[in-house]
């Protein structure tokens, strides 16, 4: 048997036209039931498989992706984002795939509801977004079906069957993760405190997940005996987040664990030799302010929840749903990686 075959060689073996084999392969125009199964015979036969490059080139037509994102000069966490975006243009610029970033405050629901307006005005194929505020990113998703715009989440979750793609950790053990880390490192008893630090936490429900999974830990392993406290911890007015932080390390009791739900344990571990020297700091994300401390030994783990990869991931389904008619998975979780002195050089390239 040829390896490849012409739509001119399908059509002489199945004894019908070149148009009526083209209409088969594409799913396209009106066919005979005898002339659809001549050429499904054939076709099973040579075990043809269609060339998406080639179908995608042939179709001619320019896909535009958005993207929500917070800006990255309010919160670093986002920056290798921008870095995965850039990635996947290059890769598939050729394709005719176009996207466009629309930026929006990380503290400002007002700034997220104005970007995904402009955004859904704009009539994109899709649309990916942090889902930073959960209720307004569930009117988003409501809006782009009634659009049909595809759209796709990460880095969160919004439980509903609306949404085309979605791709994250399982937020919900990563805290529990973070809970067995402590546990291994004071014992069977001590006191932690839960810090959500975050100008919007009152809308952040991936904070909520981090400190259910936590609790949970120590709930169903009763042996051990840990006091934990939460707190929300919100930048005062007209003064600086390190005399926030100062403010809060200054009004409470020292304790054994301080577990950071955000990329900001930096902004406690700068604190910590004056406020708290004997406690353990465990928090989340490969920001370089972290990093930094983490070398010093003034964090002891960080959980990376990988935001590059996510976007690049989230692109790239995306493009090839549309490209290639790959299926979209709906939902990919990532694994929980845990990061310390000795491995942290590795996941920064």
């Amino acid at each position: 048997m040829k390896e490849n075959y012409t739509i001119k060689d399908i059509a002489e073996m199945a004894g019908v036209s070149k148009g009526t084999v083209d209409r088969v392969i594409h799913k396209r125009g009106k066919v005979s039931p005898a002339a659809l199964e001549q050429v499904n015979k054939v076709l099973d036969k040579i075990e043809y498989k269609p060339n998406p490059i080639a179908k995608s080139l042939k179709n001619n037509k320019n896909y535009n992706i958005s993207i929500l994102l917070p800006d990255a000069e309010a919160d670093p966490y986002w920056e290798p984002c921008y870095e995965a975006i850039s990635q996947v243009e290059n890769e598939f610029s050729h394709f005719g795939i176009k996207i466009h970033k629309s930026l929006f405050k990380p503290s400002s629901t007002k700034s997220f509801k104005k970007a995904a307006d402009a955004v859904i005005d704009s009539k994109p194929d899709a649309i990916l977004m942090v889902p930073l505020f959960y209720k307004e990113a569930e009117n988003v998703a409501k809006r782009c079906v009634e659009a049909d715009i595809k759209i796709a989440t990460f880095n969160n979750y919004i439980k509903d069957h609306k949404i085309n793609f979605e791709i994250g950790q399982d937020l919900f053990q990563s805290g529990r993760v973070a809970a067995k880390l402590f546990n291994m490192l004071l014992g069977k008893s001590g006191s932690i405190a839960i810090l959500h630090i975050d100008e919007a936490f009152q809308n952040a429900s991936h904070m909520q997940e981090k400190e259910r999974g936590f609790k949970d830990f120590f709930n169903l392993n009763k042996e051990l005996d840990f006091k934990i406290d939460v707190h929300n911890l919100k930048k005062e007015s007209k003064i600086t987040f390190d005399q926030t932080i100062e403010n809060f390390l200054k009004s409470i009791d020292p304790v054994d664990g301080i577990f950071v739900t955000t990329s900001k344990a930096y902004l406690i571990a700068n604190h910590i030799a004056t406020y708290t020297p004997d406690s353990v700091i465990i928090g989340y994300d490969l920001v370089s302010e972290n990093i930094k401390y983490l070398e010093e030994n003034k964090i002891a783990f960080l959980i990376h929840q990988d935001p590059k990869k996510q976007v690049y991931l989230s692109l790239t389904n995306l493009i090839e749903f549309f490209l290639f008619d790959k299926p979209l998975q709906e939902s990919v979780l990532l694994p929980i990686d845990i990061i310390n002195t000795e491995n942290f050089p590795q996941y920064l390239n």
